[in-house]
């Protein structure tokens, strides 16, 4: 009548998409993926905007001025080249590379000297 009782299995952790995943998806997945990505990244400047979060505690504001003059086209481009160009490091997260080769060169042209 009764089931023993059980301990609830740890929830797996959200996967970190990498360059495999982003090679293996068609244009609309890629999409998806960044849409999705740009939407948490509003949300969350939304929430720091209303804590007075320092930009020196975030990466909100930085990711924000990098991918300012990009579109979900122009930054799934920039990974696919990436990823085509580095077919051995395909291990590496997405959201790594679009750090690394789209939101820091474009916020390090800002900066003045």
């Amino acid at each position: 009548m009764f089931a023993p009782p059980t301990t609830a299995a740890p929830p797996e952790p959200a996967p970190i998409v990498t360059g495999k995943h982003w090679t293996e998806s068609d244009a609309n997945i890629k999409k998806a993926y960044l849409l999705g990505m740009a939407n948490a990244l509003e949300v969350e400047r939304a929430y720091q905007q209303r804590r007075a979060v320092p930009d020196t505690q975030t990466l909100v504001p930085k990711f924000a001025n990098g991918l300012q003059n990009q579109t979900l086209d122009s930054v799934r481009e920039t990974v696919d080249r990436w990823y085509a160009a580095n077919p051995s490091r395909l291990d590496r997260p997405v959201v790594e590379t679009i750090w690394f080769e789209i939101v820091v060169p474009a916020t390090k042209t800002k900066r003045t000297p």
